[in-house]
C-alpha cells in the first residue's frame, strides 16, 4: 500500500465515522462516545498526512506513533459502542475491522521506518 493508498484510506475511514456519530442516539451516552469516537476517528488520517509531510524520519516515526495511539483509542470507543448496546454490534464489524487493519498497517510502517534508520 503507497503514501496515497493510506490516505485515501484513513480519510474514508474519517467519513465513515462521521456518519456514525451523526446516527448516535441523541442522548447523553450517544453524546458523550459519539464526541470521543469522532475526535480520535478522524485525527487518524489527519495525523497520517501530518506524518507524510514530517522534517526527519525521527518525526515521521513520531507522528506515526501518535497515529497508531488514536486508531487504538477509535477502535476502543467502537467497541464501547457494540458493547454497550449502543450500536448492534453486526453494524460496527466492518469498522471495527478497518480500523485492526489500519493499525496493522501503520504499526508495519513504523517497524520498517525503524529498521531502515
Amino acid at each position: 500500500m503507497d503514501h496515497q493508498d493510506l490516505c485515501n484510506r484513513t480519510k474514508a475511514f474519517a467519513l465513515r465515522i462521521i456518519k456514525l456519530t451523526a446516527a448516535l442516539p441523541k442522548n447523553r451516552v450517544g453524546d458523550v462516545l459519539g464526541r470521543q469516537l469522532l475526535k480520535s476517528g478522524t485525527s487518524i488520517g489527519a495525523n497520517y498526512r501530518e506524518a507524510t509531510r514530517a522534517s526527519s524520519k525521527r518525526h515521521f516515526v513520531t507522528t506515526l506513533g501518535i497515529t497508531v495511539r488514536e486508531a487504538d483509542e477509535t477502535l476502543y470507543w467502537l467497541e464501547m459502542l457494540s458493547e454497550s448496546d449502543t450500536i448492534g454490534p453486526e453494524r460496527l464489524h466492518d469498522l471495527i475491522r478497518e480500523c485492526d487493519e489500519i493499525i496493522a498497517i501503520l504499526t508495519a510502517t513504523i517497524k520498517t521506518a525503524k529498521e531502515r534508520s
